[in-house]
C-alpha cells in the first residue's frame, strides 16, 4: 500500500500555504534541500581547485538563482537570455559561463565585459577569432568526445534524448577536428588562446565512466599549454523514484581526482575542475503540486485527470520520464489503494503522466492512495527540467506559480501568470 507521503510536503501544509498561492497547480521547492544538495556539490573531490557552476537552465527561477549565488556556486547558461537572468540576480559577467547551441555574434559584447565563453562549433570558434583577432583573448572549448551516456536509446541509431555526446549529438566540436588540426589551426590563425577544455556525455552514475571521460578529456588539454582548466559538465544522475540509483559524488568525484593527480605527474601541470550540476542540485527538491479535478473510467482503465499536466511537467511526455505521484487526501478517512493512469489537463493525448517505463507510447498503472476530487496530487522530482522546460501556455493555460518552503513556513517566489499575460505581446 502507498504511504501518502510525499518526498518534502504534506497535505497539512499545502492547505496552509494555499491561502498565498491561490489555486493549484503549483511548484514548490525545499529550502532546506537545495541548500543540502548545494553544500553537497561544493564538497566534490578535486585535486588543484573546483567551480560549481550551476547549469540553470534546469530550474532558473530568480530566488533559487539567488539561493545558489549566496552558497559560491557560479553559472552555466545556454543562451544569451540565461545570461542576462543570471545578472538579474547578483551575478557578476565573470561568474558566469556560456555555452549555446546558437551561432550568432551576440555574446561579444557579453564577453568583453568578461564573460566565459565555451566554444561550441569550429564556427562559434572563428566567429571567437574574428571578434578578438590578435588579443590573445581566452576561450573555452567544448569537444564531443565521441561517447555519451544518457536512456531510452534506440537500438539503431543509438540515439537518446538525454544523451549529449557521441556520433548522435551536434552538442561541441567533433573529437576529429582535435586530431585533425582544424581546432589548433583557427586558434593559431586568430591570435586567441584556449583556457578551458569542456565535455559533457549526458546523465549516469558510474565512477569509472567519469574516470574515462575525465581521462580523455584530460588528453585534450595536452594539446594546448594555455589550458588551465577541465569542466566535466554535469549529468550526475539522480533517483527520483525507489530503487533507482544515485550518483555518488564522492565515489565519483574520487576517481575523477584521481585522474587530475594522474595528469600532473605525466605532464607537471595541474588543471583545475568545473561541474555543472542541474539536476543534481533542483530535481528532488522540487515537486509540482496539483489537484484531482475530475476521474473517470473505461473498460479496462480508471483515469485520475489532473489540473496540470504537460503545460507545467512535460518530461513524461517528451521522453517518458517517470516521475513519483503520491495523493495527499484532503479527508483523515481510511481509502485503500487503487491502480489508476495519471493524466493532464491538454486536450492531448500524450499530456500522460504515468507512461508505461520503457516505453513512452504507452499507458501505465499506478497503484496509489484511492483519491476524490479535489485531493492533492505532488508530483515529486520536479524541480529539474520542469518549470523550465513545459510545454507553457498550450490550451492557453496560464504559467504555474511557484513557492519556496522550509519547517514552518513557505512564500510565493513566481506569482501564476495572469490569463491576460499570455497575449499581451500579441498585436
Amino acid at each position: 500500500m502507498e504511504a501518502a507521503k510525499s518526498r518534502f510536503l504534506t497535505a497539512e501544509q499545502l492547505d496552509a500555504l494555499a491561502p498565498s498561492v491561490g489555486r493549484t497547480p503549483f511548484f514548490a521547492y525545499s529550502r532546506e534541500g537545495l541548500t543540502s544538495s548545494a553544500d553537497s556539490a561544493l564538497s566534490f573531490p578535486n585535486a588543484y581547485g573546483l567551480t560549481v557552476r550551476y547549469a540553470m537552465k534546469a530550474s532558473p527561477t530568480l530566488s533559487i538563482l539567488k539561493l545558489f549565488r549566496s552558497k559560491g556556486i557560479k553559472i552555466d547558461a545556454s543562451s544569451v537570455f540565461e545570461v542576462e537572468r543570471a545578472l538579474r540576480a547578483g551575478y557578476d559577467y565573470s561568474d558566469i559561463s556560456l555555452s549555446t547551441q546558437e551561432l550568432s555574434s551576440e555574446f561579444i559584447p557579453y564577453v568583453e565585459k568578461g564573460l566565459k565563453l565555451n566554444c561550441c562549433s569550429l564556427n562559434q570558434l572563428r566567429s571567437f577569432g574574428s571578434a578578438f583577432k590578435g588579443t590573445g583573448k581566452k576561450c573555452g572549448i567544448r569537444i564531443n568526445p565521441g561517447v555519451g551516456s544518457g536512456g531510452f536509446s534506440s537500438s539503431t541509431t543509438g540515439f537518446s534524448k538525454t544523451n549529449v555526446g557521441g556520433p548522435t549529438s551536434s552538442f561541441g566540436i567533433w573529437v576529429g577536428s582535435f586530431t585533425d588540426g582544424s581546432i589548433q589551426n583557427i586558434v593559431e590563425e586568430y591570435g586567441i588562446k584556449v583556457e578551458r577544455i569542456h565535455t559533457h556525455i549526458g546523465s549516469g552514475s558510474d565512477p569509472e565512466v567519469w574516470k574515462s571521460v575525465a581521462k580523455k578529456s584530460l588528453e585534450f588539454a595536452e594539446y594546448f599549454d594555455s589550458v588551465e582548466t577541465l569542466n566535466l559538465g554535469g549529468g550526475y544522475k539522480v533517483g527520483r523514484n525507489e530503487g533507482e540509483e544515485s550518483t555518488d559524488l564522492a565515489e565519483c568525484g574520487g576517481t575523477v581526482k584521481n585522474a587530475f593527480e594522474e595528469f600532473k605527474e605525466k605532464t607537471g601541470r595541474s588543471i583545475k575542475l568545473e561541474i555543472e550540476p542541474g539536476t543534481f542540485l533542483t530535481a528532488n527538491n522540487g515537486a509540482l503540486v496539483s489537484r484531482v479535478q475530475d476521474i473517470v473510467e473505461t473498460d479496462d482503465y480508471k483515469f485520475y485527470k489532473l489540473d496540470s499536466g504537460m503545460t507545467d511537467v512535460l518530461r513524461p511526455s517528451l521522453y517518458g520520464a517517470i516521475h513519483p505521484c503520491t495523493i495527499l487526501p484532503t479527508s483523515e478517512e481510511g481509502r485503500g489503494t487503487e491502480e489508476v493512469v495519471i493524466v493532464g489537463h491538454c486536450c492531448e493525448s500524450g499530456d500522460l503522466m504515468t507512461p508505461l517505463p520503457g516505453d513512452p507510447e504507452a499507458l501505465g498503472k499506478r497503484e496509489v492512495t484511492k483519491a476524490q476530487v479535489g485531493d492533492y496530487c505532488v508530483i515529486d522530482g520536479s524541480g529539474a527540467y520542469c518549470s523550465g522546460m513545459s510545454c507553457k501556455n498550450y490550451n492557453s493555460f496560464p504559467e504555474a506559480a511557484e513557492v519556496m518552503v522550509w519547517e514552518g513556513g513557505g512564500e510565493v517566489i513566481r506569482k501564476r501568470q495572469s490569463v491576460e499575460q499570455i497575449w499581451e505581446n500579441e498585436l
